[in-house]
Protein backbone atom coordinates (compact mmCIF):
# COMPACT_ATOMS: atom_id res chain seq x y z
CA UNK A 1 0.00 0.00 0.00
CA UNK A 2 1.40 3.53 -1.27
CA UNK A 3 1.83 5.73 1.71
CA UNK A 4 1.69 9.93 1.51
CA UNK A 5 2.21 13.03 3.27
CA UNK A 6 -0.70 13.89 5.56
CA UNK A 7 -0.08 17.90 4.71
CA UNK A 8 2.63 19.07 6.55
CA UNK A 9 2.08 17.16 9.87
CA UNK A 10 4.52 14.86 9.39
CA UNK A 11 2.19 11.82 9.59
CA UNK A 12 2.17 9.26 7.01
CA UNK A 13 -1.41 8.04 5.89
CA UNK A 14 -2.54 5.39 3.40
CA UNK A 15 -3.79 6.20 -0.44
CA UNK A 16 -6.65 3.92 0.95
CA UNK A 17 -8.55 5.52 3.73
CA UNK A 18 -11.33 3.19 5.59
CA UNK A 19 -14.52 5.20 5.36
CA UNK A 20 -16.82 4.05 8.01
CA UNK A 21 -20.19 5.99 7.43
CA UNK A 22 -22.14 2.69 6.76
CA UNK A 23 -21.25 1.41 10.14
CA UNK A 24 -24.79 1.20 12.44
CA UNK A 25 -26.65 1.50 9.62
CA UNK A 26 -26.11 -0.81 6.68
CA UNK A 27 -23.72 -2.86 8.58
CA UNK A 28 -23.67 -4.34 12.03
CA UNK A 29 -20.56 -4.06 14.65
CA UNK A 30 -19.46 -7.63 13.42
CA UNK A 31 -19.31 -6.46 9.80
CA UNK A 32 -17.16 -2.78 10.86
CA UNK A 33 -14.67 -4.95 12.88
CA UNK A 34 -14.42 -7.49 9.89
CA UNK A 35 -13.83 -4.77 7.68
CA UNK A 36 -11.01 -3.03 9.90
CA UNK A 37 -9.30 -6.08 10.64
CA UNK A 38 -9.32 -6.62 6.52
CA UNK A 39 -7.82 -3.09 5.86
CA UNK A 40 -4.79 -3.54 8.45
CA UNK A 41 -4.26 -6.96 6.71
CA UNK A 42 -4.23 -4.95 3.40
CA UNK A 43 -1.46 -2.66 4.45
CA UNK A 44 -4.36 0.51 5.62
CA UNK A 45 -3.50 2.67 8.09
CA UNK A 46 -6.22 5.37 7.87
CA UNK A 47 -9.31 5.61 8.84
CA UNK A 48 -12.40 8.24 9.01
CA UNK A 49 -15.41 8.70 11.02
CA UNK A 50 -17.32 11.39 12.44
CA UNK A 51 -20.14 12.04 15.38
CA UNK A 52 -22.46 12.78 12.75
CA UNK A 53 -22.00 9.07 11.64
CA UNK A 54 -24.21 6.72 10.44
CA UNK A 55 -25.71 7.78 7.28
CA UNK A 56 -28.11 8.41 6.48
CA UNK A 57 -27.94 10.67 9.91
CA UNK A 58 -30.66 9.75 11.78
CA UNK A 59 -30.87 10.77 16.06
CA UNK A 60 -30.65 6.85 16.72
CA UNK A 61 -27.65 6.44 15.19
CA UNK A 62 -25.69 9.34 16.27
CA UNK A 63 -22.38 8.28 17.50
CA UNK A 64 -22.90 4.82 16.62
CA UNK A 65 -20.21 4.55 14.12
CA UNK A 66 -17.57 6.14 16.36
CA UNK A 67 -18.57 3.70 19.09
CA UNK A 68 -18.05 0.36 17.04
CA UNK A 69 -14.85 1.56 16.25
CA UNK A 70 -13.61 2.30 19.94
CA UNK A 71 -15.13 -0.87 20.56
CA UNK A 72 -12.53 -2.57 18.23
CA UNK A 73 -10.02 -0.71 20.02
CA UNK A 74 -11.40 -1.76 23.38
CA UNK A 75 -11.17 -5.41 22.06
CA UNK A 76 -8.01 -5.17 19.73
CA UNK A 77 -5.78 -2.84 22.11
CA UNK A 78 -3.97 -1.87 18.62
CA UNK A 79 -5.11 1.77 18.81
CA UNK A 80 -1.48 2.49 17.68
CA UNK A 81 -1.84 0.78 14.22
CA UNK A 82 -4.03 3.81 13.06
CA UNK A 83 -4.50 7.25 11.94
CA UNK A 84 -7.81 8.02 13.26
CA UNK A 85 -9.50 10.48 11.79
CA UNK A 86 -12.97 12.06 13.03
CA UNK A 87 -15.41 15.15 12.40
CA UNK A 88 -17.16 17.65 14.65
CA UNK A 89 -20.58 18.60 13.24
CA UNK A 90 -21.44 21.55 11.40
CA UNK A 91 -25.18 23.36 11.55
CA UNK A 92 -28.44 22.50 10.72
CA UNK A 93 -29.19 19.01 12.41
CA UNK A 94 -31.76 19.96 15.45
CA UNK A 95 -30.69 16.03 17.76
CA UNK A 96 -26.97 18.13 17.18
CA UNK A 97 -26.28 20.48 19.52
CA UNK A 98 -30.34 22.06 18.81
CA UNK A 99 -28.70 22.64 14.54
CA UNK A 100 -26.92 25.57 16.05
CA UNK A 101 -24.01 27.03 14.13
CA UNK A 102 -20.70 26.01 15.71
CA UNK A 103 -18.97 27.55 18.48
CA UNK A 104 -15.48 27.25 19.90
CA UNK A 105 -17.45 25.70 23.30
CA UNK A 106 -19.07 23.20 20.78
CA UNK A 107 -15.96 21.80 19.62
CA UNK A 108 -14.47 21.40 22.85
CA UNK A 109 -17.56 19.29 24.02
CA UNK A 110 -18.09 17.24 20.73
CA UNK A 111 -14.30 16.35 20.82
CA UNK A 112 -14.56 15.16 24.15
CA UNK A 113 -17.93 13.05 23.19
CA UNK A 114 -16.03 11.43 20.47
CA UNK A 115 -12.95 10.48 22.38
CA UNK A 116 -15.30 8.69 25.00
CA UNK A 117 -16.87 7.11 22.49
CA UNK A 118 -14.09 6.07 20.10
CA UNK A 119 -12.04 5.23 23.55
CA UNK A 120 -8.70 6.56 23.08
CA UNK A 121 -6.96 9.62 24.58
CA UNK A 122 -6.18 11.61 21.15
CA UNK A 123 -7.60 11.74 17.63
CA UNK A 124 -4.71 11.87 14.59
CA UNK A 125 -7.07 14.21 12.69
CA UNK A 126 -10.06 16.46 13.80
CA UNK A 127 -12.19 17.96 11.08
CA UNK A 128 -14.49 20.65 10.81
CA UNK A 129 -17.28 18.51 8.80
CA UNK A 130 -19.01 21.59 6.92
CA UNK A 131 -18.75 25.34 7.84
CA UNK A 132 -21.15 27.77 9.37
CA UNK A 133 -21.40 29.83 6.62
CA UNK A 134 -23.49 29.45 3.76
CA UNK A 135 -21.56 27.91 1.09
CA UNK A 136 -21.98 25.99 -2.11
CA UNK A 137 -20.55 22.91 -1.45
CA UNK A 138 -24.20 21.05 -0.99
CA UNK A 139 -25.73 23.24 -2.87
CA UNK A 140 -26.71 21.27 -6.70
CA UNK A 141 -26.29 24.62 -8.72
CA UNK A 142 -22.98 25.42 -7.50
CA UNK A 143 -23.24 28.89 -7.37
CA UNK A 144 -22.21 31.21 -4.75
CA UNK A 145 -24.56 33.38 -3.04
CA UNK A 146 -22.96 36.63 -1.81
CA UNK A 147 -26.80 38.04 -0.26
CA UNK A 148 -26.37 35.13 2.51
CA UNK A 149 -22.97 36.22 4.06
CA UNK A 150 -21.92 38.00 7.04
CA UNK A 151 -18.31 38.74 6.41
CA UNK A 152 -17.53 39.65 9.70
CA UNK A 153 -19.52 36.98 11.58
CA UNK A 154 -17.92 34.14 9.54
CA UNK A 155 -14.42 35.52 10.17
CA UNK A 156 -15.15 35.82 13.47
CA UNK A 157 -16.56 31.87 14.19
CA UNK A 158 -13.70 30.93 11.97
CA UNK A 159 -11.55 32.08 14.72
CA UNK A 160 -13.12 30.86 17.59
CA UNK A 161 -13.41 27.35 16.27
CA UNK A 162 -9.98 27.32 15.08
CA UNK A 163 -8.63 28.63 18.53
CA UNK A 164 -10.76 26.00 20.19
CA UNK A 165 -8.76 23.32 18.22
CA UNK A 166 -5.70 25.18 19.10
CA UNK A 167 -6.32 24.35 23.07
CA UNK A 168 -7.34 21.04 22.28
CA UNK A 169 -4.02 20.43 20.00
CA UNK A 170 -1.71 21.96 22.96
CA UNK A 171 -3.45 19.60 25.55
CA UNK A 172 -2.38 16.55 23.22
CA UNK A 173 -5.97 15.52 22.45
CA UNK A 174 -5.71 15.84 18.53
CA UNK A 175 -2.18 15.88 16.54
CA UNK A 176 -4.04 17.42 13.23
CA UNK A 177 -6.62 19.65 11.85
CA UNK A 178 -9.09 19.17 8.84
CA UNK A 179 -11.33 20.72 6.94
CA UNK A 180 -14.37 19.25 5.36
CA UNK A 181 -16.48 20.47 2.39
CA UNK A 182 -14.70 23.44 2.45
CA UNK A 183 -13.95 26.17 -0.17
CA UNK A 184 -10.80 27.33 -1.72
CA UNK A 185 -11.50 30.92 0.08
CA UNK A 186 -12.28 29.00 3.29
CA UNK A 187 -9.41 27.16 3.23
CA UNK A 188 -6.66 30.16 2.54
CA UNK A 189 -8.42 31.93 5.38
CA UNK A 190 -8.03 29.21 8.12
CA UNK A 191 -4.55 29.33 6.64
CA UNK A 192 -3.87 32.88 7.27
CA UNK A 193 -5.41 32.77 10.56
CA UNK A 194 -3.31 30.08 11.67
CA UNK A 195 -0.73 31.79 10.61
CA UNK A 196 -1.78 35.21 11.90
CA UNK A 197 -2.09 34.27 15.44
CA UNK A 198 0.18 31.18 15.92
CA UNK A 199 -2.44 28.31 16.06
CA UNK A 200 -2.48 25.04 14.31
CA UNK A 201 -2.51 24.73 10.27
CA UNK A 202 -4.84 23.30 8.35
CA UNK A 203 -3.83 19.76 7.20
CA UNK A 204 -5.93 18.45 5.36
CA UNK A 205 -9.56 18.86 3.52
CA UNK A 206 -12.14 16.59 2.63
CA UNK A 207 -14.50 17.32 -0.04
CA UNK A 208 -16.56 15.30 -2.88
CA UNK A 209 -14.40 14.16 -6.35
CA UNK A 210 -15.28 11.88 -8.61
CA UNK A 211 -15.90 11.44 -12.40
CA UNK A 212 -19.16 13.27 -12.44
CA UNK A 213 -18.02 15.75 -9.91
CA UNK A 214 -14.55 17.23 -10.71
CA UNK A 215 -14.97 20.82 -9.27
CA UNK A 216 -11.61 20.17 -7.25
CA UNK A 217 -9.74 20.35 -10.22
CA UNK A 218 -10.23 23.82 -10.48
CA UNK A 219 -9.00 26.35 -7.43
CA UNK A 220 -9.13 24.30 -4.96
CA UNK A 221 -6.45 21.43 -6.45
CA UNK A 222 -4.04 24.93 -7.31
CA UNK A 223 -4.74 25.81 -3.04
CA UNK A 224 -4.12 21.99 -1.74
CA UNK A 225 -0.91 21.79 -3.99
CA UNK A 226 0.89 25.43 -3.58
CA UNK A 227 -0.36 25.15 0.48
CA UNK A 228 0.68 21.09 0.71
CA UNK A 229 -3.11 20.68 2.46
CA UNK A 230 -3.96 17.27 1.54
CA UNK A 231 -6.90 15.87 0.08
CA UNK A 232 -9.08 13.15 1.14
CA UNK A 233 -11.39 12.83 -1.26
CA UNK A 234 -14.95 11.84 -0.34
CA UNK A 235 -17.40 9.76 -2.72
CA UNK A 236 -15.00 8.69 -5.28
CA UNK A 237 -18.07 6.41 -6.66
CA UNK A 238 -20.66 8.85 -6.61
CA UNK A 239 -23.09 6.92 -3.71
CA UNK A 240 -22.32 3.85 -5.68
CA UNK A 241 -24.28 5.79 -8.60
CA UNK A 242 -20.70 5.17 -10.83
CA UNK A 243 -20.82 1.26 -10.50
CA UNK A 244 -24.16 1.24 -12.99
CA UNK A 245 -26.16 -0.47 -10.54
CA UNK A 246 -28.89 2.54 -10.04
CA UNK A 247 -29.20 2.94 -13.90
CA UNK A 248 -32.90 2.89 -15.28
CA UNK A 249 -34.69 3.60 -11.69
CA UNK A 250 -32.78 0.37 -10.20
CA UNK A 251 -32.54 0.36 -6.20
CA UNK A 252 -31.39 -2.96 -5.43
CA UNK A 253 -32.37 -3.74 -1.83
CA UNK A 254 -29.71 -3.24 1.25
CA UNK A 255 -27.95 -0.43 -1.46
CA UNK A 256 -27.67 3.18 -0.01
CA UNK A 257 -29.78 3.91 -2.89
CA UNK A 258 -32.31 2.00 -1.40
CA UNK A 259 -32.49 4.00 1.86
CA UNK A 260 -31.11 7.25 1.43
CA UNK A 261 -31.13 9.90 -1.50
CA UNK A 262 -29.54 10.00 -4.45
CA UNK A 263 -29.39 12.97 -5.71
CA UNK A 264 -26.45 12.38 -8.22
CA UNK A 265 -28.91 10.50 -10.28
CA UNK A 266 -30.26 12.76 -12.58
CA UNK A 267 -31.25 13.09 -16.68
CA UNK A 268 -28.32 14.94 -16.77
CA UNK A 269 -25.83 12.40 -15.04
CA UNK A 270 -27.52 8.77 -16.00
CA UNK A 271 -26.59 9.23 -19.58
CA UNK A 272 -23.05 9.89 -18.36
CA UNK A 273 -22.70 7.39 -15.57
CA UNK A 274 -23.83 4.76 -18.78
CA UNK A 275 -20.70 6.36 -20.52
CA UNK A 276 -18.43 5.83 -18.36
CA UNK A 277 -19.55 1.90 -17.65
CA UNK A 278 -19.42 1.50 -21.23
CA UNK A 279 -16.40 2.77 -21.25
CA UNK A 280 -14.76 0.33 -18.19
CA UNK A 281 -16.33 -3.06 -19.95
CA UNK A 282 -14.66 -1.92 -23.51
CA UNK A 283 -11.57 -2.48 -21.72
CA UNK A 284 -11.82 -5.20 -19.60
CA UNK A 285 -12.50 -3.24 -16.22
CA UNK A 286 -14.47 -3.01 -12.99
CA UNK A 287 -17.03 0.08 -13.69
CA UNK A 288 -15.95 0.66 -9.55
CA UNK A 289 -12.31 -0.18 -9.77
CA UNK A 290 -11.60 1.98 -13.05
CA UNK A 291 -13.27 5.16 -11.11
CA UNK A 292 -11.32 4.42 -7.90
CA UNK A 293 -7.97 3.88 -10.15
CA UNK A 294 -8.89 7.06 -12.01
CA UNK A 295 -8.91 9.19 -8.71
CA UNK A 296 -5.81 7.82 -7.51
CA UNK A 297 -3.99 9.26 -10.42
CA UNK A 298 -4.97 12.65 -9.53
CA UNK A 299 -1.57 14.55 -8.72
CA UNK A 300 -3.29 16.56 -5.89
CA UNK A 301 -4.84 13.20 -4.38
CA UNK A 302 -3.49 12.14 -0.77
CA UNK A 303 -6.02 9.71 0.64
CA UNK A 304 -9.42 8.17 -1.17
CA UNK A 305 -11.93 7.37 0.89
CA UNK A 306 -13.50 4.22 0.49
CA UNK A 307 -17.05 2.93 2.07
CA UNK A 308 -17.87 -0.70 1.63
CA UNK A 309 -21.24 -2.52 2.92
CA UNK A 310 -20.14 -5.97 1.79
CA UNK A 311 -16.22 -7.84 2.15
CA UNK A 312 -16.47 -8.93 -1.33
CA UNK A 313 -17.09 -4.80 -2.48
CA UNK A 314 -14.47 -3.78 -0.20
CA UNK A 315 -11.58 -6.03 -1.33
CA UNK A 316 -12.71 -4.73 -4.95
CA UNK A 317 -12.26 -1.45 -3.96
CA UNK A 318 -8.60 -1.76 -2.12
CA UNK A 319 -7.84 -3.71 -5.65
CA UNK A 320 -8.51 -0.48 -7.78
CA UNK A 321 -5.00 0.63 -5.88
CA UNK A 322 -2.87 -1.81 -7.71
CA UNK A 323 -4.71 -1.19 -11.30
CA UNK A 324 -3.25 0.86 -13.83
CA UNK A 325 -4.83 2.70 -16.28
CA UNK A 326 -3.99 2.66 -20.36
CA UNK A 327 -3.58 5.70 -21.70
CA UNK A 328 -6.69 4.96 -24.07
CA UNK A 329 -8.64 4.93 -21.18
CA UNK A 330 -7.10 8.00 -19.64
CA UNK A 331 -8.17 9.17 -23.08
CA UNK A 332 -11.66 7.97 -22.97
CA UNK A 333 -12.36 9.47 -19.47
CA UNK A 334 -10.70 12.93 -20.62
CA UNK A 335 -13.16 12.70 -23.90
CA UNK A 336 -16.50 12.25 -21.76
CA UNK A 337 -15.27 14.65 -19.16
CA UNK A 338 -14.61 17.37 -21.72
CA UNK A 339 -18.36 16.23 -23.26
CA UNK A 340 -20.23 16.43 -19.93
CA UNK A 341 -18.38 18.95 -17.57
CA UNK A 342 -21.11 19.41 -15.01
CA UNK A 343 -23.72 16.29 -15.26
CA UNK A 344 -25.30 16.93 -11.27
Amino acid sequence: MKMMPLGRTGISVSQICLGTMTWGEQNTQDEAHQQMNFALDKGINFIDTAELYAVPPRAETYGATEEMIGNWFAANGRREDWVLASKVAGPGRKWIREGRRLKGADVTEALEASLKRLQTDHLDLYQIHWPNRVHYNFDRSWIFNPYAQDKERARGEMLEILEALGRAHEAGKIRAIGLSNETSWGTMEFLRLAEAHGLPRVASIQNEYNLIRRQFDLDLAEVCFFEDVALMAYSPLAAGALSGKYMGGQRPAGTRGAIGDMWRLSEHSEPVIAAYVALAREHGLDPCQMALAWCLTRPFMSSLIIGATSMDQLAADIGAGEIVLSDEVMAGIEAIHRAHPRPI
